[in-house]
């Protein structure tokens, strides 16, 4: 039976990284009650959006579908116009740091607010974190500290739901003061996903070091924080979790954060015990996360300036992908029942009696809300990664451009897509394209040559 379970588990390790979320289908048994939980949650907030249907999204496994995923650059762009930046709602142009920090930016956080990702609550509960583990271990050939905690989140005003935010940390045996510290939205206490030894366009693990070796080698730390600790991956789940927390169990308003926001705030919440520990500089803690996790990576960089940089891997439709492109996943997908859990109630409007072209804000400017600290955003091939779509990821970091350049900071230096392999690290907004498939794995060691110039200074 043990023997059992650990297929299992290694199975579900190499699903994260292989199969798209949208390609994901619930398998029979347990699941079923989730998926059947999640249709009355998504059809209750139907309900009170008044909407009575959805379009179908994209068919990412058939090519032959007639909703079949479009991969074809000439068809990619409906509404090549992008709701400019700089602009205010009242038509002026904004041109100084200033305005932008008081006027321009929080019309932005307001869009993303009520309609994207939803509305963190002004108060949430309390924190309490508590080491359950301290060991002193090596890995590869660096003596290491890890520490495992649990974060009791305060549940006396609804004592039903109890939420424990699960992290590690592990950092340098022989550290002499604080250092950086990378973390990974994860799974923590799993050696597959734990060890960074995921697939690369395959279940074949690459050679090499792995990612945390990497970060040893700088002499940084690395931690992984667990976001289904947090909140559950779906629509079931949110009358429990942090959300249900806070909602006392009752089901959520078309503006209540989603699940990526509840997993940003638990990053949030981990830079908090960074804070208290000796052992790590917090004004050093960058954020990564692959798929999903790009997607919650990416919302934490924005909504939480203490986090120095990110590293936004194959983040897709829902993350740094511009909603107005028709390339791979789609806003509809984002909608359909398996995802909606990670978005405002409010986002399916866009998939029904919306369009894409009428969403308030684009991808672009969810980076800008990053600037001025430095963001690396990642995919792979399309033959392997088309789904998240590359280029319309390149185009939100080009896009974000003229705000980091208002804040006296460096864009790109180019609106033109690079050749595969291309990195694109002079500037404060990088992009990498590696010829793998889904996976962060490639880009590592980019990601920390252009990570070094930030995090190898105390700041």
């Amino acid at each position: 039976m043990r023997a059992r379970r650990s297929s299992v588990l290694v199975f579900l390790i190499l699903l994260a990284y292989t199969v798209p979320a949208a390609g994901f289908q619930a398998p029979a048994g347990p699941q079923s009650a989730i998926q059947l939980a999640s249709q009355q949650d998504r059809q209750k907030m139907l309900d009170l959006l008044h909407i009575t249907s959805l379009r179908t999204g994209a068919n990412g496994s058939n090519p032959n579908a007639p909703n079949a995923a479009n991969y074809d650059e000439s068809k990619a762009n409906p509404y090549p116009t992008l709701p400019d930046p700089l602009v205010l709602k009242n038509g002026k142009k904004i041109k100084t740091a200033k305005d932008w920090w008081n006027n321009r930016r929080p019309e932005i956080v307001e869009d993303f607010d009520r309609e994207i990702y939803g509305r963190m609550p002004k108060i949430t509960p309390a924190v309490k974190w508590e080491i359950t583990s301290t060991a002193n271990e090596t890995n590869g050939d660096v003596a290491v500290v890890t520490k495992k905690l649990l974060g009791h989140v305060d549940n006396s005003a609804w004592p039903q739901i109890t939420v424990d935010i699960q992290l590690t940390l592990t950092t340098p045996a022989s550290g002499t003061g604080p250092v950086p510290v990378i973390m990974e939205f994860g799974f923590t206490g799993f050696p597959g996903r734990g060890a960074g030894r995921g697939p690369v366009g395959g279940l074949s693990p690459p050679s090499g070091p792995t990612w945390q070796q990497q970060v040893l080698a700088k002499g940084w730390g690395y931690a992984v924080l667990s976001p289904t600790s947090i909140q559950a991956d779906n629509g079931a789940g949110l009358t429990q979790g942090i959300i249900g927390l806070v909602n006392k169990g009752q089901p959520r308003k078309p503006d209540d954060w989603g699940a990526l926001r509840a997993w940003a705030w638990g990053a949030s919440r981990a830079l908090d015990y960074f804070e208290t520990d000796k052992a790590v500089d917090a004004k050093r803690v960058g954020v990564e996360g692959h798929s999903r996790y790009g997607k919650a990576t990416i919302v934490a960089m924005a909504y939480d300036s203490r986090f120095a940089i990110a590293f936004v891997s194959s983040s897709g439709e829902g993350g740094v992908k511009i909603h107005r492109r028709a390339w791979g996943e789609l806003v509809e997908n984002v909608a359909a029942t398996n995802e909606y859990h990670w978005m405002a109630g409010n986002f399916l409007k866009y998939a029904g009696p919306l369009s894409w072209n009428d969403l308030p804000v684009d991808t672009h400017e969810l980076v800008a809300l990053c600037a001025p600290r430095p963001v690396f955003i990642s995919a792979g091939a399309t033959n392997g990664d088309g789904w998240v779509d590359a280029k319309g990821m390149f185009q939100a970091a080009a896009g974000a451009g003229p705000v980091y350049k208002v804040l006296g900071k460096k864009d790109m230096g180019t609106a033109e897509f690079p050749a595969i392999e291309t990195p694109l690290i002079d500037g404060d907004i990088a992009f990498r394209q590696h010829s793998g498939g889904h996976t962060p794995l490639p880009n590592w060691p980019t990601f920390i040559i252009f990570a070094d110039r930030y995090l190898s200074k105390p700041q």
